[in-house]
């Protein structure tokens, strides 16, 4: 009995880790302050909840310096196209995200356009929103929506 027990409060342990470290868009990110970084990716974390790329690199406004990049999980990124070699360190990237709340170097991705020139859809939390009431369902990074109180009337069906 003790083993099971000692399982279950592993696995408890382990997926309550991944649950508090998976966070809503607005707790972090500025959608209000939208960001354009041009550098070079330092690392690539392929991981749940965020996948993550540190890049050396400067903003539109020419603030230098580690960018920590905030992308969606592996699954988000999987089922967008991307795989765990898809950036490589030493790669030239462009990242257009949203600023953190705080000043922070730190931007949740709505897309990053490697070297080849290809955009590819960073599944950024900010897209969640759409789940939980925001006004972003459809959009696939292609459009960005402001966030929403979820008080809004329902959307008539489509026939």
């Amino acid at each position: 009995m003790k083993p099971v027990l000692a399982g279950i409060v592993l696995l408890l342990g382990i997926g309550g880790t991944s649950a508090l470290a998976h966070h809503p868009f607005d707790a972090e990110f500025d959608w209000k302050r939208p960001v354009t970084i041009n550098g070079t990716v330092t690392k690539f974390e392929w991981r749940e909840p965020h996948s993550m790329v540190e890049i050396k690199g400067k903003d539109e406004k020419g603030t230098e310096g580690q960018w920590m990049i905030e992308l969606g999980g592996m699954s988000e990124l999987t089922h967008n196209g991307w795989n765990r070699n898809q950036l490589k360190a030493g790669e030239q990237v462009r990242v257009d995200g949203w600023m953190a709340k705080d000043g922070s170097k730190k931007v949740s991705a709505k897309s990053i356009t490697p070297s080849n020139g290809r955009e590819m859809f960073a599944a950024s939390s900010f897209f969640d929103m759409g789940r939980a009431g925001a006004a972003t369902a459809g959009t696939r990074g292609h459009e960005e929506a402001a966030p929403t109180t979820g008080n809004e009337p329902a959307p008539k069906p489509q026939r």
